[in-house]
């Protein structure tokens, strides 16, 4: 019998809430600010918004928080959509807090007219110095009685473009007493002069996040408004604005957000890594952006799996990256069709081999449901193999090549080293072998057993690749807690290139969609950088956990 899995608190929340009739429809939202690419941890945060509305009905909406217009991009809207869709989810809806800008600036005005706004201009620092701190109480600005009618007049005036940035902001009044320090009357609107992605220039002043955030989801009649737990402290702003407004009230409910070992999550800082050209782009393989893990050849199916293995919580945790690695493995291992490619290679050649060329047949992937069907491989006398294959001495328990010794090529034959050829400064650079011609795989009557096997390319037949070795992108598994610059903490050996692998010629034919395991050397896809002349593949995962963590 099949376990049932018990329900996290949300969906506890979600199953009472239904039951008791409070709501008929669900409804959800994913709600991004376009200031970035979205990251693994945001796809914690979208697997349970749209994976709550797949198992109990309603619907999902995406809305872009698109209240800051000097940082947000269309680039970035049209990003996170794709990553969104990408993972297997749709919404129902297309909104964007912009939609609600004229609403937004009515709210506003409400709330001056009913006494619970005021227009203030003290400079910043003012601000700052009259807040008080959390065991003091703050103090009341000089403007915050001045008349609903005066009040009225300038909000106008900063709406109508009369005033330069900063010249005045717009703060509820709430409580400059209250112990939490965002109710001690919070700016609710600014003046910003800067064009915006989806209105242009009609409006010059802009509701602040928290202002915005919660109205939208009223608007939207939001039912569960899911953020994560450093919002907590917001909920009690979050609740005045509805209820002053006297708006639909939507709930915030928060969980912990995901924190993840050897990199860093803040857009801030990945934004950072990107302009410093400390990596290349937003998709870099070794980011933890979406598109990143994408181009490094995650699935989508294996970061839902992740992020269901990790759960929803209450309480800040550290997640392994060993984890979100271990799924990738567990479904490449059932999906990804077996290949060879040798990235360090040296020759062997066959000497006794005189039947030219042979197709052999190559079994893709056992591990398949369907059996994973098979394959021809061109075999020859001369062929690419691993140089750490061949050892001239030979350390003990050694079953792979050396002077003598035999080992299988894989869906080939049982070779003997005969000889090796050297240059002049000592290297190794091609191995003489002969083979047994009764040891076929498939139809092997030769009575020889042998330990070692190993893979190979055929040397006429091969095609060229560069393949991108990728690793952790920080040496430290927690870069952000360390001391100094989180930079300092980059993994010199993050990126490896090898310009000149061989690879067998079926995979002439890959597309960026299909996975691949190059035998005994990891999972690789290929990557967008690929022409018909030069193919390169990135490699997703070892196909064992072989980080070395730093003394």
């Amino acid at each position: 019998m099949s376990e049932e899995k018990s329900l996290n608190f949300i969906e506890e929340i979600v199953e009472n809430d239904l039951n008791s009739g409070k709501y008929e429809t669900l409804v959800t939202r994913f709600p991004p600010e376009p200031n970035g690419y979205l990251h693994i941890g945001h796809a914690k945060a979208i697997c349970l918004n749209f994976g709550l509305t797949q198992k109990y009905g309603g619907y999902t909406n995406l809305r872009f928080d698109d209240t800051n217009p000097v940082t947000e991009k269309t680039e970035y809207v049209n990003s996170q959509q794709e990553d969104i869709r990408w993972l297997g989810f749709n919404w129902k809806n297309e909104l964007y807090a912009s939609d609600y800008f004229d609403e937004l600036y009515g709210f506003a005005v409400k709330l001056i007219e009913k006494g619970l706004a005021y227009v203030d201009e003290s400079s910043a620092d003012e601000i700052a110095a009259l807040k008080g701190t959390p065991t003091e109480p703050g103090q009341d600005s000089p403007y915050r009685n001045r008349s609903i009618e005066e009040n009225l007049d300038i909000f106008t005036k900063m709406k109508n473009g009369e005033f330069p940035d900063g010249a005045y902001i717009l703060r509820a009044k709430i409580d400059m007493a209250s112990p939490n320090m965002l109710m001690r009357d919070p700016i609710i609107y600014r003046i910003k002069h800067a064009e915006h992605h989806r209105t242009g220039n009609k409006w010059c002043i802009y509701p602040m996040y928290d202002f915005a955030h919660g109205q939208s989801d009223s608007i939207e009649h939001i039912t569960h408004s899911i953020c994560t737990l450093e919002y907590v402290s917001h909920r009690e702003l979050y609740d005045w604005f509805i209820e002053k407004l006297e708006i639909f009230p939507s709930k915030q409910y928060e969980f912990a957000r995901l924190n993840l070992t050897s990199t860093v999550m803040s857009k801030r800082k990945l934004l950072q890594l990107v302009n410093e050209n400390l990596v290349n782009g937003w998709d870099d393989p070794r980011m933890p952006t979406i598109s990143g893990l994408r181009r490094r050849g995650f699935t989508p199916k294996s970061i839902r799996e992740f992020c269901e293995r990790i759960g929803i919580a209450k309480r800040e945790n550290l997640i392994e990256l060993s984890l979100l690695e271990f799924c990738i493995r567990e479904d490449l291992n059932k999906t990804a069709n077996r290949v060879m490619a040798v990235l360090d290679p040296i020759k062997l050649v066959i000497t006794n081999y005189e039947k030219g060329t042979e197709d052999l047949i190559g079994e893709n992937n056992p591990e398949a449901e369907d059996g994973g069907g098979t394959r021809v491989i061109p075999f020859s006398n001369e062929l690419w193999i691993e140089r750490e294959d061949f050892m001239e001495v030979p350390a003990k328990k050694w079953f792979r090549l050396a002077p003598g010794a035999m080992v299988r090529l894989k869906f080939a034959y049982i070779v003997k080293c005969e000889d090796f050829v050297k240059d002049e400064n000592g290297n190794v650079t091609e191995i003489h072998c002969t083979y047994i011609p009764e040891s076929k795989s498939g139809s092997d009557t030769s009575g020889i057993n042998v330990k070692g096997t190993i893979h190979w390319v055929s040397a006429p037949h091969a095609k060229t690749a560069e393949i991108r070795l990728y690793d952790r992108l920080f040496v430290s598994e927690t870069p952000d807690a360390e001391e100094g610059d989180f930079k300092d903490y980059l993994n010199p050996e993050s990126l490896t290139v090898l310009p000149n692998a061989y690879i067998e010629p079926a995979l002439a034919d890959a597309n960026l969609e299909s996975r691949y395991q190059f035998i005994r050397k990891g999972y690789f896809c290929l990557d967008k950088d690929s022409t018909a002349d030069k193919l390169v593949f990135n490699r997703t995962v070892t196909l064992k956990d072989t980080f070395k963590k730093p003394n």
